[in-house]
């Protein structure tokens, strides 16, 4: 008993002994290579690889230029050259959330009586009712374009994708039409405060987030070849007449079919006639204008406006 006890530690103590040498062995080792490193001088980053650079002041043109080309190479990877843009509010709502959006407003404007805050965003929410039907004719005018290309592409005709801004609301009604449909569609994101991404129904592999404003109204502008624009706040009506804009002055040479959805809301809102009679905009100014209160009244003025495009490719400077 006494050997065996005796022979069981001596096994132990030379494992021990081994494990050492193994441990200083390794040590050596690492100071070597470390000697060797030092020796060598430092092993900075590439610039393209400093995050800190590249995030810095002084990369701010690289970065604009990767938000022109990096948009550029996935859109002809996935074969996106013709693209109908929608527009219209963030705040837009289906009629489930709509409803249910409402009552929980009601709700904390009831249970703080004296916020003037919650009063005024409950009465506020109450008078965008009417962008649920909006909202549906939207969604619905997307998946019809959406199916009136595919076939359009089984005869080899050009296709036509859904191209929004990437958020909820009106986009995100556009980009779920496209997806029922089953079709592909273009989200092309920016970074704000009260938007957390972009939403579901985009598909993935064209989802595109932007940092500049500027580079995204770029790939607003460079492949539409018609837009429908439903009602909205100010970040709709400056994408409206930024791309109005770039037509009447020659830069897009184009003449896009303009669809304005939800005909009360656009002719209360802006009284294009009184831009005519003032002389500020010319006849057809005002003509190139086509309003729609439904799907069939949208794709109608789209069909139109497409076809004229492809029946005259003089036009067409992309």
């Amino acid at each position: 008993l006494f050997r065996f006890s005796l022979g069981a530690a001596l096994r132990d103590l030379f494992s021990l002994v081994r494990k050492l040498i193994d441990a200083m062995s390794k040590r050596a080792r690492e100071e070597e290579e470390a000697s060797s490193s030092n020796a060598n001088g430092p092993k900075p980053p590439k610039a393209y690889k400093n995050n800190d650079f590249l995030n810095s002041g002084e990369a701010r043109l690289i970065r604009v230029m990767c938000e022109l080309e990096e948009p550029k190479g996935r859109l002809e990877q996935n074969d996106v050259e013709n693209i109908v843009m929608f527009f219209g509010s963030a705040r837009a709502k289906p009629k489930a959330q709509y409803e249910a959006a409402v009552k929980e407003a009601e709700a904390k404007a009831n249970a703080s009586p004296n916020d003037e805050r919650l009063r005024e965003a409950f009465q506020r929410l109450k008078k965008q009712e009417f962008l649920v039907g909006m909202f549906d004719v939207v969604r619905e005018t997307c998946r019809q374009l959406t199916e009136w290309s595919a076939k359009r592409a089984t005869s080899g005709l050009p296709e036509y994708h859904v191209g929004t801004g990437g958020g909820p609301g009106m986009m995100a009604a556009a980009n779920e039409g496209a997806a029922q449909a089953k079709g592909k569609s273009i989200g092309l994101g920016i970074s704000v405060p009260f938007e957390d991404g972009l939403n579901p129904w985009v598909t993935p592999s064209l989802g595109f987030e932007f940092h500049y404003f500027f580079t995204r109204k770029f790939w607003m502008s460079l492949k539409c070849m018609g837009l429908v624009v439903a009602p909205g706040g100010f970040g709709t009506c400056d994408e409206l007449f930024e791309l109005l804009t770039l037509m009447q002055t020659g830069k897009i040479k184009r003449k896009l079919p303009i669809v304005l959805i939800g005909t009360k809301f656009w002719r209360d809102c802006i009284q294009w006639d009184a831009f005519l009679h003032y002389g500020m905009i010319s006849e057809y100014d005002v003509k190139q204008l086509r309003f729609a209160d439904t799907a069939e009244e949208a794709m109608a003025h789209l069909i139109d406006g497409i076809e004229a495009l492809e029946a005259s490719p003089e036009l067409i400077d992309k």
